[in-house]
């Protein structure tokens, strides 16, 4: 059933499976390393004990789809007059596609055990699906804190079915790293402070997803022509010569996401930007965020010619957008 419904693993573990969460969310948060994902910190409790999350559950059921792509991701960064975007974004949103896969699983489970009961999460609730998925033995967090695995790389989607059902737990997942430092060494604003450790702060995921308001200027510059996220720690890991071909076709990238124009992109008003992403999971950031990344994109082109399309967005109307075009400007200039 579970391949039936696109997910190439499944394992098990309990919901108390991760006692070390905690402290290290903790330490994260004490940091400062989350950066304005307030979130991380308001529900610490939640997302550091996920057996406190829902106290009537006896087993996780953690899951993995993978979104495989046929293309590097690494060529786009190349073409510094257009855009990269995120393989993962460049076409339906998957939180959707995933949970509505997740619900099908727990409804057909709940016919094999009628009186139990399913919760199921995808990304966004209070869920440390990354370790969850160490315990359960589906993979492990590699150096770049994401979760990998030897038969499936890291190109892969995780969602977690919590319920009732007593399940045999899987035997949890070691580290398999080795001495390889390839993410560590290919992220362009040195996110990582130290091997399995991530500062968001400085991650360009975050920068052009989560970071509100202008980003440090001694940033800028090493975000390249990347307007939303960043694939460069996953694209690198040499366990991905085992990645798993994604099956669902709503994953694959769409034409105008591959690399589009950076002149094209920061044209869009508020109405443009919503139709071209209806469905993408890059509409919730909104117009002004998206923008002010292409501005930063048209900056770091070195191409002359696309002064205009920063220098029209100089008198925007959002601050930050105003302020991203006229270090644009200043740039290519």
């Amino acid at each position: 059933m579970t391949r039936q419904e696109g997910f190439a693993k499944m394992r098990v573990c309990r919901p108390d499976a991760i006692p070390e969460a905690a402290g290290r969310l903790a330490e994260f948060v004490a940091q400062g390393r989350h950066g304005q994902m307030g979130w991380m910190a308001e529900r610490t409790h939640w997302r550091g004990d996920p057996a406190t999350l829902w106290p009537e559950a006896r087993s996780v059921i953690m899951l993995a789809e993978p979104y495989t792509p046929v293309a590097d991701p690494l060529a786009a960064l190349d073409r510094r007059d257009r855009a990269t975007i995120s393989v993962y974004a460049q076409n339906r949103d998957y939180h959707d596609i995933v949970k509505k896969r997740l619900k099908r699983l727990g409804r057909w489970l709940l016919e094999q055990a009628p009186g139990e009961q399913i919760k199921v999460f995808v990304d966004t609730a209070p869920v440390m699906e990354k370790p969850l998925g160490q315990a359960a033995g589906l993979g492990w967090q590699g150096k770049h804190t994401n979760l990998l695995a030897r038969d499936l790389g890291n190109w892969f989607f995780l969602g977690s079915i919590f319920t009732t059902l007593d399940l045999p737990p899987d035997a949890p997942e070691v580290d398999h790293c080795g001495n390889c430092t390839a993410c560590l060494d290919i992220c362009p604003t040195d996110a990582f402070p130290a091997p399995f450790q991530l500062d968001a702060t400085r991650c360009i995921s975050y920068l052009t997803i989560e970071h509100r308001g202008p980003v440090d200027i001694d940033l800028r510059e090493k975000m390249g022509n990347r307007i939303y996220g960043c694939d460069d720690c996953l694209a690198v890991c040499p366990w991905n010569k085992f990645a798993v071909e994604a099956t669902e076709m709503r994953y694959a990238a769409r034409p105008d996401l591959q690399s589009p124009k950076l002149a094209d992109l920061a044209a869009l008003d508020d109405a443009g930007f919503r139709a071209l992403f209806a469905g993408s999971p890059i509409k919730r950031i909104g117009r002004g965020r998206f923008v002010r990344n292409v501005c930063y994109a048209i900056g770091n082109s070195g191409e002359a010619g696309l002064i205009p399309a920063a220098q029209a967005l100089v008198g925007d109307e959002d601050p930050v957008v105003a302020d991203a075009a006229r270090w644009a400007v200043e740039r290519l200039r």
